[in-house]
């Protein structure tokens, strides 16, 4: 009986789970979003003059990895939209999973930046429309004045980088053991970005310091959710020549 019970709970699992898994995974985006940009951007804006590009870089890396291995056995731990498009292309998830985890990261990328904004708002003299919130930018709002071509081409190149590498090492292994490709990955592509425009790669981390620095950040902030989502399409597309598509999840949190 218990053999069936467990079998029938695996069967829920792939066919979209019950309530309470599917609201769980949302949660689990949510809140893994929200640490990645407390743990990233929060460094970069509280930190970032003491410890330099690779210290911001290394702050985003370690946390994605940590992240990984606490969220991935649970939702995946995409934490970022243009993962979660990769996982669409790839047919690991539907069209509806995909728009609730988007939906969540958003929300949790949000609540990560109003945490960051608190804390910034203790330092005496602190003053958003100056010092910023760790926002990406170009132009005048980058960090080395770079063109909107250079990092409109940036972010499609990173992205591409890192969704192609997600999906290359959870297609055939358990997410949690994914956690270190991942996260050296993403400190790698932030190496890379952030003298260019802070680096984005991801349009739930842009979206929450844009809302709250305001300004260029917000009039700028469309660059930010488009180039990293072709970023992300190249990259799901990269996998799909060298691996082919996805036609069964690997993980209860790959389903439907």
């Amino acid at each position: 009986m218990g053999i069936r019970q467990a079998q029938a709970r695996r069967a829920s699992q792939r066919e979209g789970g019950t309530t309470m898994t599917r609201w769980t995974v949302y949660v689990a985006e949510a809140i893994g979003t929200a640490i990645l940009v407390i743990g990233g951007v929060g460094t970069a804006v509280l930190a970032g003059d003491d410890i330099g590009t690779t210290g911001i870089a290394l702050a985003f890396g370690l946390t994605l990895l940590a992240m990984v291995f606490v969220l991935g056995p649970v939702s995946g731990c995409h934490i970022n939209p243009a993962v979660t498009l990769g996982f669409l292309i790839t047919r690991r998830m539907t069209a509806a999973r995909a728009a609730g985890y988007v939906a969540a990261q958003v929300v949790g990328g949000a609540i990560g930046a109003l945490v960051v904004f608190a804390m910034a708002s203790g330092r005496p003299g602190y003053d958003r429309s100056v010092d910023g919130l760790g926002a990406n930018g170009y132009g005048d709002a980058s960090a080395g004045n770079y063109s909107l071509f250079s990092v409109a081409l940036v972010e499609i190149v990173a992205t591409a980088i890192l969704v192609l590498v997600v999906l290359a090492v959870t297609g055939r292994n358990p997410v949690a053991a994914a956690g270190v490709p991942i996260g050296l990955t993403l400190a790698f592509v932030h190496l890379l970005a952030i003298g260019v425009d802070s680096t984005s790669v991801n349009p739930a981390r842009s979206i929450g310091p844009a809302l709250f620095a305001g300004g260029d950040a917000v009039t700028q902030l469309w660059v930010f959710i488009v180039f990293p989502l072709i970023g992300g399409l190249v990259g799901a597309l990269g996998y799909v020549a060298l691996h082919g598509s996805e036609n069964a999840p690997k993980s209860a949190a790959e389903v439907s």
